[in-house]
């Protein structure tokens, strides 16, 4: 796990020293281990190392391979690096050092791009070819580690992180107006946009490559995997299902466990970081674990369920872990906001600062986590998502459906209030048809339930998961962090996509919908008939963690936020967004976006989600401006 950065100037014009170690300074809490850096013929690659696997200098990057053709700057883990290194090592390739860097890139000398295929694991990386002048910059499948890029006529700019990119330039930040909207209504942003202009992300599952002999040289990007969620023709019997599940999670575990230094795992008090402990309990004996709760004494309604120490406790207990945990109260997100915006670079989905206390409680004991990121996108655990929209017209009507409930922080309505100082310059943004093209790629017409739930499935894979993934880099890595997440192993990854959805899902043939003329709470009414998600994943994990674990609802990792929105923090809420000098209300208007603050200062409407981006792009514009 590491943080990359380069350059390539079109023609040959030479890389300056200093400006390539300015930009992997500027990445250097990504790997304090080591830095290294290459340079010749207008290409400089770049690398800040957190040495994880093989600690001795032959491990030292940018690598170069036997040969002396391709040049590696690589982030990530390859987990399944001993079978490839096997398998090269059979067709004559040699090896000087145990590390998976060099079995990346020795299979890229055998199978090239093809080798991207090949690969089980997390990784964002850049080859030279140093004899086709080629430059090919690549992404793992899901999206796990980020990779930016900023093009210009005279060349290309890469790091794991924007200020990576951004040490080089020297140019004042031009903020995106048109990928501000998008994420205000989505709080995410759906394509490789940044806020940054002129600051891109590689697409999840993509590769993109330049010839610096061409006249005019061009990045190329290819996909080469994408998700496909599909109802078998032939399903096989449930037991089957569960069997083969729990080998592949097993096998999913353990392969993650490949490390030269301490390893530990969050442990929330869910099933998912559990099931995930109890595997790696019987490889490390006083296995390390974290926990992050919250003080509730000023919490209401939902929010007096969401610290989960005392499941957390109890598993910790039952699977004898050296078990650590901390508080977090209404001022931790008041003082961390400044370094999380630091780090975070823009915010993404979620209120994330629990995350960034998460990795900070852990990397004072480990280098390596485990994350029980991804099951539930891939295993159905959101139901109360889907079936809003699983009973459709045709295509068009559940784009209508998800679309609308996907707008995050505010509603269309409201947003072109909001907008209404910059108009213009967001004028060309449509984002129902930024929500539309996200599933354009889907091959077949969906006709019955199934179809419709698999594509929210996809949807949510590309877009929400791909959102944590980018949060939990950023934030772990903030703290010399690798987090890994066995969920995403290729094999286990492939079998959720062709798992049936009557297997994740009770109610799917009764689907529950909001009652919009019963009185009362009808959100939490809704809610909690709609719990029914994963059911094959519980099933399975029963094995592993007790009962009162696999069947609790569905309890995300969140703040008591909605409450300490409206009392403790209502001083920092109003002194940060209430004010005119605030910087987002250069860009925001003030009467349309503090009149949706006060909705929930005054009790009439939960906008705390809306109150955290504000928060969150406010500082984070103080930072870049």
């Amino acid at each position: 796990m590491c943080g990359i950065a380069g350059i390539l100037n079109y023609g040959g014009a030479p890389v300056a020293p200093p400006v390539l170690k300015a930009m992997t300074d500027a990445i250097e809490h990504r790997g304090p281990d080591g830095e290294g850096h290459w340079i010749e013929e207008g290409i400089g690659l770049g690398h800040r190392r957190l040495a994880i696997i093989d600690l001795s200098p032959l491990g030292h990057q940018p690598m170069l391979s036997h040969d002396n053709r391709y040049v590696l700057s690589y982030n990530g883990e390859i987990y399944n690096f001993r079978e490839l290194r096997t398998e090269l090592e059979a067709m004559g390739y040699p090896f000087r050092s145990q590390s998976d860097s060099e079995v990346l890139l020795t299979a890229w000398g055998a199978w090239g791009v093809g080798a991207l295929e090949r690969l089980n694991g997390m990784f964002a990386f850049a080859i030279w070819d140093r004899r086709e002048k080629t430059l090919t910059l690549a992404r793992d499948r899901y999206g796990i580690k980020p990779l930016y890029i900023a093009q210009s006529a005279s060349g290309i700019t890469f790091a794991s992180e924007q200020k990576g990119i951004l040490a080089r330039s020297g140019v004042p930040v031009q903020i995106d107006r048109e990928a501000l909207l998008e994420y205000f209504t989505f709080q995410n942003l759906l394509t490789e946009r940044t806020l940054i202009k002129g600051i891109t992300l590689l697409p999840a599952g993509h590769y993109a490559v330049v010839d610096s002999r061409d006249d005019k040289p061009k990045l190329v990007t290819t996909q080469y995997w994408d998700f496909n969620f599909t109802n078998p023709t032939e399903k096989a019997d449930r037991q089957e299902y569960i069997e083969e599940l729990e080998r592949l999670f097993e096998q999913a575990v353990n392969r993650q466990l490949v490390t030269d230094v301490e390893l530990g795992c969050y442990l929330s008090g869910g099933m998912d970081s559990g099931s995930i402990t109890a595997i790696a309990s019987h490889s490390f004996k006083d296995l390390k674990t974290f926990t992050c709760g919250f003080d509730l004494s000023s919490a209401s309604g939902i929010e007096l369920a969401f610290d989960e120490r005392t499941a957390a406790e109890a598993m910790s207990a039952k699977f004898r872990t050296e078990h650590y945990e901390m508080v977090l109260k209404a001022g931790d997100m008041e003082r961390c906001l400044p370094r999380l915006a630091h780090h975070l670079e823009e915010p993404r989905v979620g209120q994330s600062y629990p995350n960034f206390y998460a990795a900070q409680l852990a990397s004072k004991f480990v280098k390596v986590v485990m994350s029980g990121a991804g099951g539930d996108e891939l295993f159905g655990g959101y139901p109360w998502r889907y079936y809003r929209a699983v009973v459709c017209n045709d295509f068009d009507d559940y784009v209508d459906q998800y679309y609308s409930f996907w707008q995050r922080l505010a509603d269309n309505k409201d947003l072109k209030r909001m907008f209404a100082p910059i108009k213009n310059d967001v004028s060309g943004v449509w984002t129902r048809d930024i929500f539309r093209d996200v599933l354009k790629s889907q091959q077949h017409v969906p006709e019955t339930p199934e179809d419709y739930i698999n594509q929210s499935l996809y949807f949510e894979a590309k877009t929400f998961l791909h959102g944590l993934f980018v949060v939990e880099d950023k934030l772990s890595m903030a703290h010399s962090l690798e987090t890994r997440v066995p969920f995403m192993d290729n094999d286990l990854v492939d079998f959720a996509m062709r798992c049936p959805v009557d297997l994740k899902l009770n109610n799917l043939a009764n689907v529950v919908r909001i009652n919009e003329n019963e009185q009362g709470d009808k959100r939490a009414k809704y809610f909690r008939k709609t719990s029914d998600g994963k059911q094959i994943l519980r099933d399975m994990m029963g094995k592993f963690i007790p009962n009162d674990i696999t069947k609790a609802a569905k309890q995300g990792f969140s703040s008591p936020d909605a409450s300490w929105f409206k009392g403790e923090s209502i001083d920092f809420v109003r002194e940060r967004l209430l004010s005119k000098r605030a910087p987002i209300y250069d860009l925001l208007d003030y009467n349309a976006t503090t009149d949706l603050v006060q909705q929930h200062l005054n009790g009439q409407q939960n906008r705390r989600l809306l109150i955290w981006s504000l928060l969150n792009v406010n500082e984070w514009l103080e930072q870049v401006a």
